[in-house]
């Protein structure tokens, strides 16, 4: 998936995946993972979400990454926040007290750039990515963070050739092999949220399911 389409989609906001309220499973789940409260978390593919705002107000430091610029700064401009700007290499760097927002080529980020982060939180990246992708963003994932880690990863799930992603679907096998080779992942709630998503439902999808993982370091 080539950058433009992300691009496009902020530049003519079409972005029906950005949620009004800090996501319902972050704040269900979160709290059980028992992180402390100055661990450095790490949101790929992070948007102008709610849910940076939300892990900020549990103490944390909030490290996003995100591709398209007009997103950062819509969510600096939109809560009255005021960052310094920096170049590091082949990133953009926002940053305040609270967060760091690296904008550019999640591929791109290094170990030593998000050094010392010890929490994932992924709601949008992994279903983001088609298919050939994903590999790719597992791997690099595990390779970022540090080695005592802890975390939630969102996906959806249904039948692909019904509707085109964004997002895509990813099946619980394909977390399990993605992630479970690195880390420890556990199923922690699993729903179908067809009935809530017009967008699937207009799209002709039978079944749209929700899952929710938490991961940690093995």
């Amino acid at each position: 998936m080539q950058p433009e389409f992300w691009y496009k989609k902020w530049d003519s906001n079409q972005i029906g995946f950005h949620q009004a309220e800090a996501n319902p499973y972050l704040q269900r789940y979160w709290p059980e993972l028992a992180i402390a409260p100055s661990a450095r978390v790490l949101v790929p593919l992070c948007g102008k979400s709610l849910d940076l705002l939300w892990l900020a107000g549990q103490g944390h430091q909030v490290i996003g990454v995100e591709l398209a610029e007009k997103a950062v700064e819509e969510f600096f401009s939109e809560h009255q926040l005021q960052p310094q700007i920096s170049d590091k290499g082949a990133f953009k760097v926002y940053r305040t007290v609270a967060f760091e927002l690296w904008c550019g080529d999640f591929f791109a980020l290094t170990a030593e750039d998000v050094a010392g982060c010890t929490a994932l939180y992924d709601r949008a990246a992994l279903i983001a990515l088609p298919d050939a992708m994903r590999q790719r963003y597992a791997e690099h994932l595990q390779q970022l963070l540090a080695s005592e880690m802890k975390g939630l990863v969102i996906t959806l799930d249904y039948d692909q050739s019904q509707i085109p992603g964004p997002p895509f679907a990813v099946s619980d096998d394909e977390a399990q092999r993605l992630l479970g080779q690195g880390w420890q992942l556990e199923k922690l709630e699993e729903r179908d949220i067809l009935a809530e998503s017009p967008k699937f439902l207009q799209g002709g999808v039978e079944w749209l399911v929700e899952r929710v993982y938490r991961v940690s370091s093995r």
